[in-house]
């Protein structure tokens, strides 16, 4: 195997277009590094399109043990030189091992209700990376059936959202819908709306919660309209006590995913 030296390979051009959201939306995949995260990726089942290695810097057993699975699976094996390897990572001292991935979604018309999981979850319009993959991660750790991205959200295989995710990004479904079809597939599926907004008299532990239901969260900055809490079945609030008057979204989401599982 030819082991890549120069940046301006095709290969290597096409990884880091990855680092826009424009060269993931394009190309349908995104990029992991890491032995954690490639680990969850092959374990997980993913469909890893290239694991990327540098054999100067890949010696732990584990990660070379994952890189030949991955191929076994299907992947092509990219090997560069370190000083390539470099240029495509975004860590402090990389590891020799990263993934081409390709994202998954699930349209929203094929996640049918399921009384056996504790509930979706749909954030509307979410803007922090970050918060999407902090919530991908607790959803899936609380059992939940999926997240909905609704509206002009930011992408959940950004960087920041895949790393925040923790690997939880391989388990949960994902889906993209508009507001009106969330409500459409909603009702038609029997599914009770739960969202939440400051202003509720309704105090969060206060409900009875049980699935098959959906959790709804409004943006960083805007929460829930007058109009998107109309439609949802109840509308609870976290009480504050303090001098804030708003909580981070994926705390709040974390406070009620917990709250829904009891």
């Amino acid at each position: 195997m030819t082991v890549i030296s120069s940046a301006s390979n095709p290969h290597i051009k096409a990884i880091r277009a990855l680092r826009t959201r424009k060269g993931r939306a394009e190309q349908g995949t995104f990029f992991v590094e890491g032995l954690r995260i490639v680990g969850e990726a092959v374990q997980t089942g993913a469909e890893i399109v290239q694991i990327v290695t540098a054999p100067d810097l890949l010696i732990s057993a584990f990660g070379r043990e994952t890189a030949i699975r991955a191929e076994q699976n299907g992947a092509m094996r990219v090997e560069v030189t370190k000083a390539v390897f470099a240029a495509l990572s975004e860590k402090d001292g990389p590891q020799g091992i990263a993934a081409v991935i390709r994202q998954r979604w699930t349209a929203l018309e094929a996640f049918p209700a399921r009384p056996d999981r504790l509930c979706y979850v749909a954030l509307e319009s979410p803007q922090d990376p970050g918060n999407i993959g902090t919530v991908i991660r607790t959803a899936e750790a609380v059992g939940a059936a999926g997240l909905i991205l609704i509206g002009d959200s930011a992408d959940p295989y950004d960087p920041g959202s895949v790393r925040a995710s923790m690997g939880a990004i391989f388990d949960l479904p994902l889906a993209r819908a508009s507001f009106e079809s969330f409500i459409t597939w909603a009702r038609e599926r029997g599914i009770r709306i739960i969202g939440t907004s400051g202003a509720s008299p309704t105090d969060y532990r206060a409900v009875r919660y049980a699935p098959p239901q959906a959790l709804l969260m409004g943006s960083e900055r805007e929460g829930l309209s007058a109009a998107q809490q109309a439609a949802c079945d109840v509308v609870v609030r976290l009480p504050m006590v303090g001098r804030s008057d708003s909580l981070n979204l994926a705390v709040a989401t974390g406070v009620m995913l917990y709250a829904l599982l009891g």
